[in-house]
């Protein structure tokens, strides 16, 4: 008797001590990632400071003095070693996922700072920088005017040194680099020659408006001779390789998506989903008309597409059926009443993005707008080049990217940040996630219904006409997925990428020559198609496994729950084991 209750209490204790060890470990690594957000996180890239709502970092920016970029690099390396140190094995599955979550995302960091070097092959890391720091001040209206034109004083006063930082760093950048920052340059001067100042007109205090026209003289100034510098000495020198070869590859996709799959597996998988939706793509362009060849139904569907100053109001115009359907069919909760507001992309994004959402961070507590972000025709634009641009908008095209940017896709995954279990969850995730969400989105409203007659269609035909507007977006993805590993680990050029595009993506010449250029400099622009493959994996997986108690709105709310972190950490959340996520 007395040696069974000696036995009991020895397990009470290794309970308790189990028990200890694991709350310990808790502790430990809630403070390591407040740590690192807070002392190397945002201090390094305070603009993002100032976009996920911690207004400290407001007066402060980003800077790519040598000295600062290895600062950063040595913080890195010990916040790796300080987090690694703390054992996973004692922590609940929802912080092992974060654990793992802000790991990866500290090496991602150090892999592009130390491999990648954007600092020193990318012109328009500077102009972008500059850029973001003002707009991440306009924007929203999160404090009063004279406020956030002090901190915006503040930033543009350091704005200037970027650019002789710029001059000493960039070395031998890829050509193509260098012609899209020269592209993206004139928007930007006008931006602030514009643009700036009107965000800033209720601004009351003389001694302010008086300083910020002198600041903002000075931000034009550098802008102007930047520009100059880039087309006289550094574009003739420009000859550098974008590619990030198949090492730096693998370890961008193993830190960003966690995910492992060798790439000549993955090109399979490509080709495998751009060659089914080429096929039904093709079936339902003989059903609409049988005489003509896929390629002239193709180009008819790219005529049919608003005008360019009606484009913002026809993806308005969208939310209503949209928002009905999804709550008359039960797709998914919506847990606000609240609509983005659309415009016009931002001229620093414009050179390489047709469509974007753009929402508060996760701790704004002042302004809370989104915006729907669409980019018109340049007005330098010929006709021709108008006409052949606005067929990314066609009448499919238009309701795909509506569902994809806003209902149900982006704009209502963030609707649902605030439910993220943690303050990791809310700050950290993976493009494979958002913007697989926001792919898989476009293809499973249409499955469930979404554009048929009467439903978002005004009759059959154009019915099929939204299935193949989904579908030219899948290609574009399907293409983005090819490409991205092609051009960066294997031979494919530049032309060869946008013949590809254009050809094997159904996509026109515009787009392509646009998604060639984003290609170079965000090499896995696959996480479209991958994140939509993990995720319609993970459903099936899941619908199997719970049979006739499955509920479509239940798996998108525990899913949207999850955060926006690796589908591999959402596997294990919701089917609670590491089964592979392709």
């Amino acid at each position: 008797m007395k040696r069974t209750i000696a036995l009991c209490a020895m397990g009470v204790s290794i309970v308790s001590t189990a028990h200890a060890f694991a709350s310990s470990d808790q502790q430990a690594f809630s403070a390591a990632s407040d740590a690192y957000f807070d002392q190397v996180y945002f201090p390094y890239g305070p603009t993002g400071g100032t976009l996920s709502g911690y207004h400290q970092y407001d007066t402060q920016l980003e800077s790519f003095d040598k000295s600062k970029i290895e600062a950063e690099i040595a913080a890195l390396h010990a916040m790796e070693k300080r987090i690694d140190a703390i054992p996973a094995v004692q922590l609940d599955q929802a912080t092992r996922g974060d654990r793992e979550l802000v790991l990866n995302n500290i090496r991602s960091q150090i892999l592009e700072l130390e491999v990648v070097r954007p600092w020193e092959k990318n012109p328009d890391t500077y102009s972008d920088a500059v850029s973001n720091g003002a707009f991440s001040l306009m924007e929203r209206k999160f404090a009063p005017p004279d406020d956030r034109l002090r901190s915006l004083i503040a930033r543009e006063k350091q704005m200037p040194a970027l650019f002789q930082q710029a001059r000493v760093n960039l070395q031998n950048p890829p050509k193509v680099y260098t012609e899209i920052a020269l592209e993206q340059l004139p928007g930007i001067i006008d931006f602030f020659k514009k643009d700036v100042p009107a965000a800033f007109t209720e601004a009351k205090d003389p001694a302010l408006n008086a300083e910020f026209a002198k600041t903002n003289t000075a931000v034009i100034a550098a802008l102007t001779d930047y520009e100059s510098w880039l087309k006289s000495d550094l574009l003739p020198r420009s000859h550098g390789d974008f590619r990030i070869g198949a090492d730096t590859f693998r370890k961008k996709l193993e830190y960003d998506e966690m995910v492992d799959t060798p790439l000549d597996k993955l090109l399979e998988i490509g080709y495998a989903d751009m060659h089914k939706n080429q096929a039904e793509f093709n079936r339902i362009a003989k059903e609409l008309e049988p005489e003509k060849d896929y390629r002239t139904v193709l180009e008819e569907l790219g005529k049919d597409h608003p005008a360019p100053d009606q484009l913002l109001q026809s993806f308005r115009d969208t939310f209503n059926s949209l928002i009905g359907f999804i709550r008359n069919h039960h797709i998914v909760t919506i847990p606000s009443d609240v609509r983005p507001i659309l415009e016009e992309t931002p001229p620093f994004m414009r050179a390489t993005t047709f469509a974007s959402m753009d929402t508060p961070g996760p701790f704004e507590q002042h302004a809370t707008e989104a915006y729907f972000n669409v980019t018109l025709p340049d007005p330098a634009m010929t006709p021709d080049q108008v006409e052949d641009y606005m067929h990314a908008f066609n009448v499919g095209t238009v309701i795909s990217t509506a569902v994809h940017e806003a209902y149900p896709g982006h704009y209502v995954q963030f609707l649902w940040v605030p439910k993220a279990p943690s303050r990791v969850r809310k700050l950290l995730g993976a493009a494979s996630n958002a913007e697989g969400w926001a792919h898989y989105c476009e293809q499973m409203m249409l499955d469930e219904g979404y554009g048929q007659p009467g439903a978002g269609a005004k009759d059959a035909r154009e019915s099929k006409l939204l299935r193949l507007g989904q579908l030219q977006d899948a290609l574009l993805r399907d293409a983005r997925f090819i490409v991205g590993i092609k051009m960066h680990t294997q031979n494919m050029s530049f032309d060869d990428a946008v013949a590809f595009f254009e050809k094997e993506g159904y996509q026109s010449h515009e787009t392509a020559l646009v998604e060639t250029k984003r290609g170079t400099s965000d090499p896995t622009y696959l996480y479209y198609t991958l994140g939509k493959l993990e995720i319609m994996k993970l459903r099936a997986d899941l619908q199997k496994k719970q049979g006739a108690a499955f509920s479509l709105q239940s798996f998108h709310d525990a899913f949207l729950a999850q955060g926006f972190p690796p589908i591999k950490i959402v596997r294990e959340a919701m089917l609670g084991d590491q089964s592979p996520t392709l």
